[in-house]
């Protein structure tokens, strides 16, 4: 159940910290998520014993170097799974969207148990809702009522449990995701894809329809998208590159490229690629159009302009916290006004780039702070004695104007 390194037994100096997420490679911006919370938790207690409750341990072994151990959570007997639990000095959830229908009971479960056994719990940085079912709400009010601190990633996460009934202090940060360090995304990748270099390249993610995308219409909003990519090949004389954040959006982009009227200036990403090669691609790009919320991070953080297409709660919040343009819903009937909007958005980007870089800086510092309050409370749980020098702000990538290292937009794009 468990891999192991050869790392010096837990002890005062090296306390046990859980991470417990939707994570195992589903899903990109939740590998995201977890490399930037090992991060910060390996930067606050370099002896640490990190421990990740994955939905697919091989998958976490092999991507997650900070891990010193991974442990299944699904389908595995439950005596080994509580006691690893039972041997962690703090439990952290998240961050990632975890507290909705049908998954916040079955993540608050592990929760619960690691609360009966004494261990400490954070809540770092998690989304919710939408929560409707009354298993997921009474899972919700009760567990996070218990845990030694509770922050969410956006205000309509804060709205949702308000809503739900939780009557305790909820702090309000911004995603993890946001200071995640790019990796290299080199032109041989891009010929392998190919994907042509030298000309304009537009950026866009799709989803399928789900519990958190409840209201799309397929074929509604595979046309639609089709009628924008098409709009940016002629407006831009750019090429199109579908970047499939889960392996089920490979199926949507394909279906979006199928009504395009230039399917041959269309390009699916088909490779498996890490998070941070993925924030390394936003380079090549000259403008993103996007549904996945990390997607639309890493063009943010990137420098890119950037036009959401909200489908949920989350990335309106993002679309507004960065000034980005938010239409209501993704339905075909919107596209002349999307048109407009990406029109808009490309006619004024030098503006709108001045804008958006202390905004995005703003919500890097605020991810920062979800870090620094689960270091606090790890200092109150198990005090460390070996004496720390606090990272500068550039150290963290938190200087004035800066983005993740390397990802500047070169002059005149």
């Amino acid at each position: 159940m468990t891999s192991t390194t050869s790392h010096p037994l837990p002890g005062p100096s090296r306390p046990s910290i859980g991470v417990l997420g939707s994570y195992g490679g589903f899903n990109i911006g939740d590998e995201a998520i977890l490399t930037c919370v090992l991060d910060c938790l390996r930067a606050h207690r370099p002896q640490a014993r990190l421990v990740v409750f994955s939905r697919n341990a091989a998958h976490t072994r092999d991507h997650q170097p900070e891990a010193d151990a991974v442990v299944d959570w699904e389908g595995v007997p439950q005596k080994g799974l509580l006691d690893a639990l039972s041997g962690l000095d703090l439990l952290v959830l998240g961050g990632g969207g975890t507290l909705y229908d049908g998954e916040a009971r079955r993540y608050l479960k592990l929760v619960r148990a690691a609360q009966e056994r004494g261990v400490p719990t954070f809540a770092y940085a998690v989304g919710a809702g939408p929560l409707r079912e009354p298993d997921d709400r009474e899972a919700v009010r009760t567990v996070l009522a218990r845990m030694d601190d509770v922050v969410v990633r956006d205000e309509e996460s804060r709205l949702v449990l308000e809503e739900v009934g939780l009557e305790r202090e909820v702090t309000v940060t911004a995603d993890p995701a946001l200071l995640l360090e790019p990796e290299p995304f080199t032109d041989r990748m891009m010929q392998n894809e190919g994907v042509p270099t030298g000309t304009r390249l537009v950026g866009m993610s799709v989803r399928e329809p789900g519990r958190a995308a409840e209201k799309l219409d397929e074929g509604d909003y595979h046309a639609l998208l089709a009628d924008v990519a098409d709009f940016l090949v002629g407006r831009l004389d750019a090429h199109v590159v579908f970047m499939p954040m889960e392996r089920a959006d490979v199926r949507h982009a394909h279906a979006v490229l199928s009504h395009m009227t230039a399917p041959d200036r269309g390009r699916i990403l088909n490779e498996h690629y890490s998070p941070g090669q993925v924030l390394g691609f936003m380079r090549h790009l000259d403008l993103a159009v996007g549904m996945r919320l990390h997607f639309l991070i890493f063009a943010a953080v990137s420098g890119l302009p950037v036009l959401p297409l909200p489908y949920a709660g989350k990335v309106f919040d993002f679309a507004r916290r960065t000034g980005a343009p938010a239409l209501v819903g993704v339905a075909r009937e919107q596209a002349g006004l999307l048109l407009a909007e990406v029109d808009r958005l490309w006619d004024e980007y030098p503006r709108r780039r001045a804008e958006l870089q202390p905004r995005v800086q703003a919500l890097r510092s605020l991810a920062q702070t979800t870090c620094v309050r689960v270091g606090t409370l790890l200092d109150e749980l198990v005090p460390d004695p070996e004496p720390r020098r606090e990272p500068a702000r550039s150290e963290l990538g938190l200087a004035a104007g800066a983005g993740p290292a390397g990802l500047e937009r070169p002059a005149g794009a």
